[in-house]
This record gives C-alpha cells, structure tokens and sequence, in this order.
C-alpha cells in the first residue's frame, strides 16, 4: 500500500479550498501571462543540460496553465512565449530549439482551443511562421477557451504595425494624412492592433519575481490588474494561480479613475 505524505495531503486540501472560494462573477474574462524565469530554471535544476531543457518545462507549464484556465471556464488566455528582443538577442543554438519548442506547444494547444497568433510573424523562419499559421488556421472554428500566443511579440512593434496598417487602410480610402490627423480616434488605433475585436486582459500575471511588462500588450493593458510572482514559470503552481485569482478578485477595479 502506497503511503501519503501529510504534506501532500495538507497541500491538496489547500488548494481544493481556495478552489472552492473562486466564485465564477469574480473571475477574469481575460488572463495574460509573462511565463518568466525559463532559463534560470533550467540552470538550477538542469545545469548538465542545453537551455531548452528550461523551455521545454515551460511549455509543458504552458500547457497545465491553459488546462487551469479551461476548467475554471476562463473564455481568452494570452501566453507571451517569445519577445521580439529575444528573437533578435537569442544565439543560433539557442533559439532554433526554442522555436521547436514553440511549434510543439501550438500545435497542441490548437488541438484542442481556437488559438490566435499575436506578433509579427514575419520575423520568423519561413518554416517555423508557416507552421505556426497553420495550427491558427486548423483551429480558428474549434470551440471553447481561446488562446492567444505570442511569438515574437513587442508592445512597440504592434503600436507600429497597427499605426502602419492604419494609414495604408485610410491611404487605400482616399483620405489624406492631413484629414486622418484631424479625425483620428482610439477606436480606429485598437482596430488595428494584433488582438483586434478582442477584450483588453483583466489580470496579467508575471513570474519570476521580476515586476514590470516589458513592454507586453502596452495599449491593452492600460487597466488591467496586475499580480507579480517569485516563483520561476516552471515552478508556478496551480496553488499560485489561485492565489492571483483569489487577490484579483478583492481588488476594486477603478479603470484609471
């Protein structure tokens, strides 16, 4: 007969209770996550292996986090995976298993959610881009949770693609820039932003103890809540998720008032 750790055992009623204290009209609609602290895990816990050790037990976080998500019946998650700063900073050997890594976890998460991409993809090895806007597009009808992912992703890169396809939009209209300047409104800006027609994130949890955006979601983050985590992504529990959840749910959202 298998025996129990009392610890686990205490662990596990733990969570069951602060489960049970999560009433469904307090929840987020929209969770954002800056899943942080990949490669400091892997060189604590795995410091005779490659880096990507760290990514790939981030992305099977990733993937637990979604489920969590799923269950507590979350409609739209957000998951920054790569940043344009990384994609230029990262070495040959490092990134090309990261971007395998990214492949693998978009694939399974549009397997089973309709999931959107969110960055300039046009950053990324052909390969790697075609392959990703195939999972989006095998999922775009799937029901349920949707998942946005973003890979090579930059809040100052997406001000600008949007801002750019703004202006080819009202140049293909007719309207000169002297009448865009003078008509311009947040509306026509937020249109052309990557999470277009999506709601702006409720709560964006950062791990890692690191506490800033770094320039995630810039626009759309202007009333979110926000809830800073020391535990690197990998180690996040799904106790801590609880928790973020548990403390934005006794927050009085002012939205900027």
């Amino acid at each position: 007969m298998l025996s129990v750790h009392p610890a686990n055992v205490l662990y596990s009623a733990y969570e069951s209770r602060l489960r049970r204290a999560l009433k469904p009209s307090t929840l987020p609609r929209h969770v954002a996550v800056l899943a942080d602290g990949n490669r400091r895990w892997a060189r604590a816990n795995t410091p005779d292996e490659p880096l990507v050790a760290g990514y790939r037990a981030g992305a099977d976080k990733l993937r637990e986090f979604c489920d969590w998500c799923d269950d507590l019946g979350i409609p739209l998650v957000t998951l920054w995976v790569l940043s344009t700063d990384n994609l230029h900073r990262s070495t040959d050997d490092e990134l090309g298993p990261l971007l395998d890594v990214i492949a693998g976890l978009v694939d399974d998460l549009a397997a089973r959610h309709p999931v959107r991409l969110v960055g300039a993809l046009d950053l990324m090895p052909p390969a790697i881009a075609a392959r990703l806007r195939a999972a989006e597009k095998a999922s775009e009808h799937r029901p349920g949770m949707h998942v946005n992912v973003a890979v090579a992703y930059g809040g100052r890169q997406e001000l600008r693609d949007a801002v750019r396809a703004l202006l080819a939009d009202e140049a293909a209209a007719g309207a000169t820039i002297e009448q865009l300047a003078a008509s311009l409104e947040v509306d026509q800006i937020e249109a052309h932003l990557y999470t277009s027609g999506q709601p702006d994130p409720d709560l964006i949890i950062r791990t890692s103890g690191e506490q800033r955006l770094s320039g995630f979601l810039m626009w759309q983050s202007a009333h979110s809540e926000f809830y800073f985590c020391e535990a690197l992504w990998p180690d996040f529990r799904r106790v801590d998720f609880y928790r973020a959840l548990r403390d934005y749910a006794k927050r009085e959202r002012r939205y900027g008032l």
